[in-house]
């Protein structure tokens, strides 16, 4: 049983260095099930049995980069880790997530699948992550739940919906712009009401 695991573990190690280099060599829109399998040197059904459907190659080669994010967010320096107030970390975490899905532009949108929630796997770090900071900041909203799935698609929903595919040399421009808007968003939800200001003046 041990050995089955490990092969299958090198199998999926395989697959992903393929289809990386596969997409370096002609672009993601050129990488199918059978070209990758074939590729690999490996059997169609193993390919589909470990990834289901194209969108599942792609949705994979995040989910590998993803653990170094979430490394990063739960564990990593301040602002975007622990150790700096709720409302710098909620807009260092914009910044970084923009950052990180730009970078991987054709690969995150390539890894929809619609018959799936966008929110499906490792993307739900983004909603449970802000949860936590708005609570933590103290955030005045009946529904708090709500409103970090709010804001979880308005941090990742242009990049993967509505941004519409453009060369690598543009991306600094367009995180730029998206983590300005960020920042002004989670700016004006964290600003102090009088009733929070009232509140620390009492406890003061």
């Amino acid at each position: 049983m041990s050995v089955e695991r490990a092969d299958a573990a090198r199998n999926r190690q395989l697959l992903l260095n393929t289809v990386r280099e596969m997409i370096t060599e002609t672009g993601v829109e050129q990488v199918t099930m059978d070209g990758l399998a074939e590729r690999a040197g490996l059997g169609k059904g193993t390919v589909f049995r470990r990834f289901r459907s194209r969108a599942g190659i792609f949705h994979a080669l995040l989910d590998d980069d993803e653990r170094a994010f979430r490394e990063r967010v739960l564990h990593g320096p301040p602002p975007l880790g622990p150790g700096a107030l709720p409302a710098a970390r909620l807009v260092a975490y914009g910044r970084a997530r923009i950052r990180f899905l730009l970078e991987r532009h054709a690969i995150a949108r390539a890894a929809l699948d619609h018959n799936q929630s966008m929110l499906a796997g490792e993307s739900t770090l983004s909603q449970i992550h802000l949860r936590l900071l708005l609570g933590h900041a103290g955030v005045d909203a009946p529904d708090v739940d709500s409103l970090a799935l709010q804001l979880t698609g308005a941090l990742e929903g242009p990049i993967l919906l509505y941004l519409p595919m453009s060369p690598r040399a543009d991306n600094d421009r367009h995180i730029a712009r998206l983590a300005d808007s960020w920042q002004i968003l989670i700016e004006c939800l964290c600003q102090p009401t009088p009733e929070r200001e009232a509140e620390a003046d009492g406890e003061g």
